[in-house]
């Protein structure tokens, strides 16, 4: 049951990195931007989540048993704000994402919400590594896809894959608070 937690939280944030990827490959990338984009995205998500880790432990110290609801909450709120940005055009769209500040600013954006997940990720109940090995995968192969099918799939498949994401996050929130609260996971 934990490995599934991780998996559908490692997938909802690989919709957002893959909304902002295909944006990217609309425009055209070599191969070694390819690298360079993938391993920035993969390096921002993780540190972000352990950021909210860190966050994480000290409200766990706080708040005690309420700070897993709070992380719960968080994730909700994290969903809200990815399908309220699905919904509008992005200034982070017309920067060149695949160097410099550009890039940067696209990893530092697709991350936050990878500290919402790092806030609740020590609820769900499973081991850190394989938590954090699962969201570097997720984030690779959806840099990659999107990169490589930008060409083809366009704005279209880029908003809604952000929006789908948002709405994942929101429904894992509130599954992973009401098996909390009914001592099931």
């Amino acid at each position: 049951m934990n490995l599934l937690k991780v998996v559908v939280v490692a997938l909802s944030l690989a919709l957002d990195v893959f909304a902002v990827s295909v944006g990217v490959g609309m425009r055209g990338v070599s191969a070694a931007q390819k690298f360079r984009i993938g391993a920035a995205f993969a390096a921002a998500e993780v540190g972000m989540t352990l950021v909210g880790i860190g966050l994480g432990k000290l409200a766990g110290r706080l708040l005690g048993t309420g700070a897993g609801y709070l992380g719960f909450a968080a994730l909700i709120a994290v969903g809200a704000y990815m399908i309220v940005e699905s919904r509008h055009e992005s200034e982070v769209a017309r920067l060149d994402l695949s160097r410099g500040g550009g890039l940067a600013l696209a990893s530092l954006s697709i991350s936050l919400d990878s500290l919402g997940i790092g806030f609740s990720i020590l609820y769900i109940g499973a081991p850190l590594p394989v938590a954090l090995g699962a969201i570097a995968l997720a984030s690779i192969a959806s840099t990659t896809a999107g990169l490589m099918l930008g060409a083809h799939i366009g704005r279209f498949a880029g908003r809604y894959a952000a929006l789908a994401g948002g709405i994942a996050l929101m429904l894992t929130g509130a599954i992973f608070a009401l098996l909390k609260a009914h001592h099931l996971g």
